[in-house]
């Protein structure tokens, strides 16, 4: 069977994040469908991250195996017809059999977005945090770069804490001003759910 990996873009505003749930809407549950019209059988797909509720992704690697071959860019319009406007598939390549995105990624990135005005912004509000009150890029980059290493990383994912190993590795963590946008980057190579809120949040 081939073995196809996906980049993939969405919108997260509406969704519960990647992984399917029992409830309530998520990527992993719309690209399965579009999978499986597409193919007619049930196609089961592996991410190479979660996400948390309303994240949003410009690159998640997915891979999948189906049943017959297809031109990459024959995939991508097929799977981009037959899924909602708030996902789209960017580029389809074939990949060895038996390759995992999830165990194959070597790292995650994260980006979070602030505000810094006086006025809301109707633009920005699906994508940024609005802050009115003055911040110091500097000490909260002087305090993320503290965080990077191998640590235990359970303070800012408390829900895990008894439930996984929340032993991560952070590669990579910048603060930096653009405008009236601050940008949070980290990369590790993975994270626990919320813990990248909850870091803004903390250097915040």
């Amino acid at each position: 069977m081939p073995a196809w990996l996906l980049t993939i873009e969405y919108d997260g505003t509406d969704f519960l994040g990647f992984q399917r749930q029992a409830r309530g809407r998520t990527v992993q549950a719309e690209l399965e469908a579009a999978l499986a019209r597409l193919f007619g059988h049930p196609v089961k797909t592996v991410g190479a991250g979660r996400t948390d509720t309303g994240v949003h992704a410009r690159g998640q690697a997915v891979s999948f195996r189906a049943d017959r071959e297809f031109p990459p860019e024959r995939l991508v319009a097929a799977l981009n017809y037959y899924l909602p406007p708030d996902i789209a598939v960017r580029r389809a390549r074939t990949v060895p059999e038996g390759f995992n995105a999830r165990r194959a990624a070597l790292s995650r990135h994260y980006q979070y977005l602030v505000l810094t005005r006086a006025v809301r912004s109707p633009l920005w509000r699906r994508f940024a945090y609005h802050e009115t009150g003055p911040l110091d890029v500097g000490q909260m980059a002087w305090g993320a770069a503290r965080l990077v290493g191998r640590r235990d990383f359970g303070a800012f994912s408390p829900g895990a804490v008894g439930r996984m190993n929340t032993v991560r590795t952070l590669f990579r963590a910048s603060v930096r001003a653009e405008g009236e946008l601050i940008k949070f980057d980290f990369e590790a190579d993975a994270f626990l759910p919320h813990q990248v809120r909850m870091m803004v949040g903390t250097l915040l």
